[in-house]
């Protein structure tokens, strides 16, 4: 789930690019674990920052069009380069593993539930 040039260019101008997790849902629907890069992604040699979101679930149908909430909680490490395809999918997978590993911590695991995912629909929050 990736988010707009608009949303991007809302962010923080100070945040620093790498990799995060946390919590996300699209829609009205349920929160899951994600882990999201916001960076210039060097191995594809983007011009443009972007902000991406794995969410850690597997959808039964596609969701283009919903729009995804997301609550950062933590960083798992800096935006870097790899020598090949396979060195991005280990790190990938490393961090999805990470990430799992500290939303179930229960620090991170109370903010699962945190109000700003049940919102009444069309609310908008922070002009998103």
């Amino acid at each position: 789930a990736n988010f707009s040039e608009q949303v991007v260019e809302s962010f923080p101008s100070d945040i620093s690019t790498g990799i995060y997790y946390g919590w996300a849902c699209v829609g009205n629907g349920d929160v899951h674990k994600m882990v999201l890069s916001i960076g210039w992604n060097p191995f594809y040699k983007n011009i443009k920052k972007s902000v991406e979101t794995h969410i850690i679930h597997t959808f039964k149908e596609d969701f283009y069009g919903e729009i995804p909430s997301i609550v950062i909680t933590g960083y798992i490490r800096p935006e870097k380069n790899f020598d090949s395809v396979e060195e991005l999918i280990s790190a990938i997978q490393e961090d999805i593993e990470e990430a799992k590993r500290q939303l179930d911590l229960p620090e991170h695991l109370k903010l699962k539930e945190d109000n700003f995912f049940h919102l009444p629909e069309g609310k908008i929050v922070n002009n998103h």
